[in-house]
């Protein structure tokens, strides 16, 4: 991984930026006519105001600022659009390059506590044989990838921009790729276009490249958990998709103007999508939530994240071969018994070269950050039979 030619980037947030968020927080108005503690009608007023305080008073950006920084970050313009990312190089042997996808509300920030283990396993109890070339990108539109101003940026041209990256930008002519929520479809393309170059996609979301409803939700009884979730997730959890997938400026004037609305619309995904039992700073500190929303925040990138998902309803994608099974790279997954869905597991081995399929004892959506142990054990796991070219 060659980072020689790469253009670094500093992440410097103005004061007077910061100034301006603080006098909003002072400025803000919730809703109080919702029963207080009840997540069920969406963001409890109550939580959200505790936040709010503390961001605007307890939270100290800089302090993070500096953590972020301690990544070597680099921003570069690919076929005209700006992509941010973390590159961190392997300590090990044979380091095998890994590009990592993050989803929505997520950022490049919430793989921060994987980068360090699998890139440098030794420092951190495991074998150098198992070290990893390390790229974190930010998607397109999505925290400092911004401002995006191409149109028709979804998933499967997010996967051309991260081929393009690792093979001509770092020099890599063989990589493995892994992710989940749109990091996992944008994964699944990279094997789908590029098996030539994909060594072997990890995911902790089974995704589908066809439009149109999720497949293999004809469970069999042992997997009949996964049809009630995905009717609740349906019925009480899927209306912000909605919203992105057809109208995503009307709730983007909101997300870049009122930080009241962009934690509103965002921190309830947090507590509703970890393995937290109903608690969200269970999973999530104060401090990390106020980093994810400020990340946002001061790039803006609240309407363009959004945006993400109209561009692959009214882009969608096609085929570029016939091949079968239609990801045809070795795949293993991580399931995480609290992600929001999940197709069959019959279905999944049609459509991918399955290779490991792990049950995991707990974790939810946002993997990475909820269990990063569990997620780097099996991230080792998994590629090791794949490493000098294995197949």
């Amino acid at each position: 991984m060659d980072l020689r030619s790469l253009t670094p980037y500093v992440v410097e947030v103005p004061d007077g930026v910061l100034d301006d968020l603080r006098g909003r927080l002072e400025r803000a108005r919730l809703d109080q006519t919702f029963p207080a503690g009840d997540w069920t009608y969406g963001t409890d007023h109550r939580y959200l105001a505790d936040l709010l305080e503390y961001w605007r008073e307890g939270y100290d950006w800089r302090v993070h600022e500096r953590a972020i920084n301690a990544f070597d970050h680099f921003r570069e313009s690919i076929d005209g659009v700006l992509v941010h990312f973390v590159a961190q190089p392997g300590v090990g042997p044979e380091p095998l390059p890994l590009v990592m996808s993050h989803g929505w509300p997520w950022t490049f920030w919430d793989l921060r506590r994987v980068i360090g283990p699998l890139s440098d396993p030794a420092a951190y109890g495991g074998d150098p044989a198992d070290a990893f070339d390390v790229v974190v990108p930010s998607l397109p539109g999505y925290g400092f990838s911004t401002p995006l101003t191409a149109d028709g940026v979804n998933f499967w041209r997010t996967a051309d921009l991260w081929h393009q990256l690792m093979t001509e930008r770092l020099g890599v002519g063989r990589y493995a790729a892994q992710g989940g929520d749109w990091g996992a479809f944008v994964s699944a393309q990279l094997g789908h276009k590029y098996p030539d170059h994909v060594v072997g996609l990890h995911l902790h979301l089974l995704p589908w490249l066809e439009p149109g409803p999720m497949p293999g939700t004809d469970y069999p009884p042992e997997e009949q958990r996964w049809a009630e979730r995905l009717l609740r997730h349906q019925l009480w959890g899927s209306g912000y998709s909605m919203q992105q997938f057809t109208r995503p400026a009307t709730i983007g004037h909101a997300l870049v103007d009122s930080p009241v609305a962009l934690a509103s619309w965002l921190v309830e995904k947090r507590q509703a999508w970890a393995d937290n039992d109903g608690d969200i700073e269970a999973v999530f500190s104060k401090d990390d939530l106020c980093t994810m929303l400020t990340i946002y925040w001061v790039t803006a990138s609240g309407g363009s994240a959004a945006r993400y998902y109209t561009e692959t309803r009214r882009n969608p994608w096609r085929p570029t071969s016939e091949v079968s099974p239609r990801v045809p790279v070795p795949t293993g997954v991580a399931v995480f018994p609290e992600e929001l869905f999940k197709p069959s597991r019959s279905w999944a081995e049609g459509y991918f070269d399955l290779r490991r399929y792990a049950e995991m004892p707990r974790g939810g959506h946002f993997a990475p950050a909820e269990e990063p142990e569990l997620l780097v054990a099996e991230i080792r796991e998994f590629f090791r039979p794949l490493r000098d070219g294995g197949r």
